[in-house]
């Protein structure tokens, strides 16, 4: 990769019918512009779409990459022949990232459905991104702004609750703990990250009277990866752990399933967090969002936690490449 090119970031814009291109289109508009006047943004999408949503063709260190819808879109209406159309557009951006013509990739909201019902199997973003990277294992870490930074990362992601303890391991744990220790470091720029690990039954298992997840898997788990230098204390019970007193010294927070941690996060942070995928040997951001059809068009959907994700995939960019 040249060091000396000037970074670019590709944006997917996901759901055509959805509102990921005209958030797209007011983020780089706006505030993305001015905040980083250096970088330049290669967006994904049917040109005449993002032309529709405000996306000028070019100039300003913008380019529109066309790539041809299947069918016209109605605006909040879901259409499965536009499935491999929008599968297509991330694949350019991992493509691209990989073969280093992009330093980071900005996903907008995409429908699973949509693409399920085009004929190909598809669990989410995270799930594909690791399969297309042959990446064995990453993680989900959602993020609030620099003005609201706190961080929740997830052992497991999408489980049906009574899977979650059959799901976690010491040797899992213990690989979970290490990413997000080297990716705070290297794309964060964090010296010596502090992550706080919650429990999994309440109370954090009340010394094995609520269960024993937390004496048998977690806290050996956390002894090991503590050996190897990970500051990662705990396991704490979740019900207490989100306070200031708690994460005010923290850099991120583990939690052991989806709504154990998530709800927390977007309560503070919905409409500037960001979803960022951990473990890739690419840089993905994403919206905390999902694809809003019922906003799509109106004008009145917010485009911050658009700008965070291209903010902190520019920034991380710039931490990997030492800049």
């Amino acid at each position: 990769m040249n060091t000396d090119a000037a970074l670019t970031i590709a944006i997917t814009t996901g759901e055509p019918a959805g509102v990921g291109p005209e958030l797209t289109a007011v983020a780089l508009a706006h505030e993305v512009r001015k905040r980083w006047p250096e970088a330049r943004f290669v967006v994904l999408g049917d040109r005449d779409l993002l032309q529709q949503c405000g996306l000028a063709s070019a100039g300003d260190g913008i380019e529109i990459e066309h790539h041809a819808l299947a069918v016209p879109v109605e605006i909040g209406k879901l259409n499965a022949a536009n499935g491999c159309y929008v599968l297509n557009l991330l694949d350019v951006a991992i493509d691209g990232t990989l073969d280093g013509r992009f330093d980071a990739i900005v996903t907008a909201p995409l429908q699973k459905s949509t693409i399920n019902d085009a004929g190909v199997p598809f669990t989410g973003h995270t799930e594909y991104l690791a399969e297309r990277t042959n990446t064995p294992r990453v993680v989900m870490m959602l993020a609030g702004s620099s003005e609201k930074p706190l961080r929740v990362a997830l052992a497991t992601t999408h489980l049906p609750l009574k899977d979650v303890s059959a799901a976690l391991s010491i040797d899992g744990l213990v690989e979970t703990l290490q990413i997000i220790d080297h990716d705070l470091r290297a794309h964060f720029g964090l010296a010596r990250p502090r992550i706080l690990v919650t429990g999994l039954n309440p109370h954090a298992g009340e010394n094995g009277y609520l269960g024993r997840e937390e004496i048998d898997v977690i806290t050996p788990a956390l002894e090991r990866a503590r050996a190897l230098g990970i500051d990662a204390p705990g396991p704490y019970p979740a019900d207490t752990l989100f306070q200031l007193r708690y994460l005010k010294d923290t850099d991120c927070v583990l939690a052991m399933f989806h709504d154990q941690g998530l709800p927390v996060l977007k309560y503070a942070t919905f409409g500037e967090g960001i979803n960022v995928t951990l473990g890739l040997p690419i840089i993905r951001t994403s919206v905390d969002h999902g694809t809003a059809l019922d906003l799509a068009g109106t004008g009145r959907a917010d485009a911050g936690s658009m700008i965070a994700a291209i903010d902190a995939a520019v920034t991380m960019a710039r931490h990997k490449r030492g800049v």
